[in-house]
């Protein structure tokens, strides 16, 4: 799993997906999203490191 920053953190996104006034269904996409987010933004960050980041 990737490690997820504090500069992964998007509000709008983390209120839903783990807010308790919204739908299961929306805080399961909500946190899909910011599954891939987090996980796009380490593979970006791989592509700038040395050691391929891993």
């Amino acid at each position: 799993m990737t490690h997820t920053r504090e500069s992964a953190h998007v509000p709008a996104f983390w209120t839903a997906a783990y807010g308790t006034h919204h739908a299961p269904t929306v805080r399961l996409v909500a946190r899909c999203l910011l599954r891939v987010r987090a996980f796009v933004r380490e593979l970006a960050l791989a592509d700038h490191v040395g050691s391929g980041g891993y």
